[in-house]
């Protein structure tokens, strides 16, 4: 699974190291990024899709899965292969830094800040923010630009670190840059409108893959929440307000962040999930990063454990 496939300790330092990349280095440059590499790929195969023929726009759309998922996941198969004949003190930066473009915590919480300090000065500079970390209208009201913020720090909170970081637990570099590259083509073409059939096979394949990772992170919020003595009410907002009807993952961790918040969060046309015990001003963002700061931290944390377990192992 790893460069030194026995070797717990790598495990561990690979995972730990990541973190701390993320959190002091942040992003790469596009042109170093392998989420940009994917996207150009995506987009690439999208260019030859056909047009106005659902079951060839589904079939392709498979296609697009496949090789996608499939040239990720050989991609991380290839640098592990290459990374266990250099020494470990060579190897362990290089994967630790490959798994950090995998996962983002610094920067997801950085935006959600971005939007929140241009809202209190500038209601269209909070827009503009807003458009980096999720699709809504563009004539927004400041009550629901918060919103829209913190659902997308609680959603983003499986996809941006959740779900890679546990991927690469089980099945190391293959396994994160291969969900990447899932989670990169379902925010691509996995969408109700012209993309409806040639963008099916991604969006179910992304809501297998983090079926098991959104509900890690609504525990996370929810153990997190115990620190300000709200898990109660995040757990009852887990237990009744998720909202399948918009997909088995998609309100999950929402409805948790909106209990351990006290807020309604609402996206106008579709749900409003949560009691209102407080308005929804800016304060709400910046409680909503510091539980994404957290689960961020203990998922760091609990993923580097994992890892190392699984190489530790009598199964090894």
């Amino acid at each position: 699974m790893f460069f030194v496939p026995h070797d717990w300790r790598l495990a561990l330092a690979t995972v730990l190291l990541a973190g701390l990349f993320d959190v002091t280095i942040g992003e790469p440059p596009n042109a170093l990024h392998p989420v940009v590499w994917m996207g150009r790929v995506i987009s690439a195969l999208m260019g030859r899709r056909p047009h106005g023929r659902p079951r060839a726009e589904f079939a392709y759309g498979v296609l697009i899965v496949v090789v996608t998922t499939g040239l990720a996941a050989a991609a991380g198969l290839l640098l592990t292969l290459g990374l266990s004949y250099l020494p470990w003190w060579a190897a362990l930066p290089i994967a630790a830094w490959v798994l950090k473009t995998a996962f983002s915590l610094r920067g997801l919480v950085r935006a959600g800040r971005d939007v929140q300090r241009a809202l209190e000065t500038d209601t269209d500079a909070a827009r503009a923010r807003l458009a980096a970390l999720v699709s809504r209208s563009p004539d927004l009201e400041p009550r629901l630009i918060v919103s829209a913020t913190v659902e997308s720090l609680a959603e983003n909170l499986t996809d941006s670190v959740v779900s890679p970081l546990l991927y690469f637990a089980l099945f190391g570099l293959p396994g994160a840059l291969a969900y990447r590259a899932i989670n990169t083509m379902d925010a691509m073409i996995g969408y109700r409108d012209e993309r409806e059939y040639v963008g099916k096979a991604a969006a179910h394949t992304d809501d297998v893959a983090n079926w098991v990772p959104t509900r890690i992170a609504a525990l996370l919020i929810v153990t997190v929440a115990g620190l300000r003595g709200a898990a109660r009410a995040a757990w009852a907002a887990l237990r009744t307000q998720h909202r399948p009807e918009y997909g088995p993952n998609k309100t999950l961790a929402i409805a948790t962040m909106a209990g351990a918040l006290g807020v309604q969060l609402e996206k106008p046309g579709a749900y409003a999930l949560g009691t209102p015990t407080r308005p929804l001003t800016t304060d709400v963002i910046g409680d909503a990063a510091w539980y994404v700061w957290v689960a961020g931290g203990v998922t760091i944390a609990g993923a580097a454990c994992l890892a190392a377990l699984l190489a530790w192992g009598p199964w090894r």
